[in-house]
Formats: structure tokens, sequence, C-alpha cells
């Protein structure tokens, strides 16, 4: 197995990616602004660093002698910070430990973006050329966050040009991120549970209905890095689950919520995802092992087994 640095890896996202790789027998080490008390951290070595600072970190991923590199960290939320602050912070993250990485002689960097580059939510209007949405739908980011997140594939791709395919390098596009523990009623990132949700259209109409287990981002890292000599370079994935995060056909819903999106939004009937996660289960042999219906039943079901 490998030695695993992962950035970001004490946040929401981090700390499961790291118990998912662990958990299968690969020797992580998270890097992050602090260290973390979280149980899914227990017996993970961690580093506390500031990720700003380039030498710093190309210094830190040296001693680290890591056979492939995870980069998480990042401002998470689109405007929970003054634009020029999420730009500047993110943006620069990645020049400093991506190019860290490369200094550092890792050889698989790989780096987390979103599906955000893609500009849904445009005060503007946003009508995309097709449904569904995959890597080839053209970025049009409308805040910092979702450029930032752009810049972070671009580093990628500018990081490959200047080392070839010495460093296997890759981007992928987590979808609405939901934690294990968030099935059983803790609040989502947006500080809604998932019922609420569902039951509410609202809440995960700005997101287009997206989302993603935890659990299946680990398993879609692991199988990355396993794959990355073996497929082109410097590639961008998303990574969904296979339905939508809605109890209604999008066909209908996202029409309601995104004016003009009628024609383009009519294939996605029954429960038909708006992203389509066919490139990672094409390129990676990977396919999300989780969805609403069976999380929550599962749930429900424990409730029914203990009351």
């Amino acid at each position: 197995m490998s030695r695993i640095v992962v950035t970001g890896g004490a946040g929401r996202l981090g700390r499961s990616l790291v118990a998912g790789l662990a958990a299968r027998g690969h020797e992580v080490v998270s890097f992050d602004r602090d260290t973390s008390a979280a149980p899914e951290l227990d017996g993970v070595e961690q580093v506390a660093i500031d990720l700003s600072d380039a030498d710093t970190t190309a210094s830190a991923l040296r001693d680290a002698r890591a056979d492939a590199l995870v980069h998480l960290a990042a401002i998470a939320v689109p405007f929970s910070a003054p634009e020029d602050v999420i730009l500047r912070t993110n943006s620069g993250l990645a020049a400093s430990v991506l190019g860290g990485g490369v200094t550092a002689g890792i050889p698989k960097i790989v780096a987390a973006s979103s599906p955000t580059v893609l500009g849904y939510g445009a005060p503007a209007g946003w009508v995309p050329e097709r449904f569904p949405l995959d890597e080839e739908t053209t970025p049009r980011p409308w805040n910092a966050y979702g450029l930032s997140k752009l810049v972070i594939e671009q580093s990628i791709r500018m990081l490959q040009r200047q080392t070839g395919d010495a460093v296997r390098y890759a981007a992928f596009r987590p979808c609405y991120v939901i934690a294990p523990e968030e099935w059983a009623g803790a609040v989502t990132q947006q500080g809604h549970t998932v019922r609420e949700r569902l039951d509410d259209p609202a809440l995960s109409a700005p997101a287009v209905f997206n989302y993603v287990d935890a659990r299946d981002v680990a398993a879609f890292t692991d199988r990355l890095l396993e794959a990355l000599p073996g497929i082109p370079n410097a590639e961008t994935f998303f990574v969904s689950a296979d339905d939508a995060l809605a109890r209604l056909p999008l066909a209908e819903l996202v029409p309601r919520f995104f004016p003009g999106t009628e024609e383009a939004a009519s294939v996605l009937t029954g429960t038909a995802p708006a992203f389509s996660n066919a490139k990672a289960k094409r390129l990676l042999g990977w396919t999300p092992a989780h969805d609403w219906r069976t999380e929550l039943a599962r749930i429900d079901t424990r409730t029914d087994v203990t009351a």
C-alpha cells in the first residue's frame, strides 16, 4: 500500500477521506492548519502546517516521503469569506501545495475541484448546452469559489505541461458530500438534514440536486490513485451518486428552479441525476456504493428495531 499525504485532512470531507484510505491499508498523513481529535483520525499521523507558506509546505512534503498527494485544503463554501479572500486563498494554496508536491518528487498528485466550476445558479441565468452535465460541459464560473476551483484544475494541467508524464496528475469534482452520520440526522454542510433537503426541493436545487456519500469519495480516490499510471494524464472526473437527491424526476424539478432548461432537462426522467459519473466508471472501474434511498431505509429499519 501507499503513503499518502492528504491536505485538509482534518476538514469535513478530509476526515472521511483519510479514514477511508487508512481503512484500505494506506499509510495516511494529514496536513492541515490544526490537528484534530476527530475519531476518524485516531491513529493517523497529523501535521499542523500553514499550507500557504510555499517553502514550509515543500519542505514538509519532502520530509513526508509520500507516494501520493491528495489536495483538499481550501475555503470550502462559496461566499463564506470575501470574494477576494476566497480566490486568493484557494488559488494560493493550489500553487503552494501542488507545486510543493512536484518539488518534493511525489509521483502522484490529485486535487479536489468542484462541480461549481460549471456556473449553475448564476444570477444572470444558467442554461447548459445539455444534460447530464459531464466533464465536457463548458465551465462558466460566476463567483470566486467556482473560479478558484477552475484555477486548481488549470494548475494541474500547467504542472503536467512542465513535468510531462514523470508525474501523474488528476483533478476530481466531488458533488454535495454527505457524511455517514448525516444519513442519521446530523445536519449537512448547508445546515439542513438530508430529509429536509429531500422534503423541500428548494434546498437541493442550488446544487442541482447532486450528492455523493463521503465513503464513495474515499473509494473513488483509492481507485484513482491506483489507476493513475494507466490512464491519460491530468484528467478531471465528476464523483457523484447514481441518482439525484430528489423525490421527483429532475425533468420536472430542474426547470422549476432554472428557467429555460425545459428542453435540456427533459432527458432527466426517473431517478436520473443531473451529473454524470460515466467517465469515472469507464476509465477507473469505479461505481458508487451508496444512495439516499438505501441509506435512509437502513436508518428507518434500525430505528424501528430499537423503538
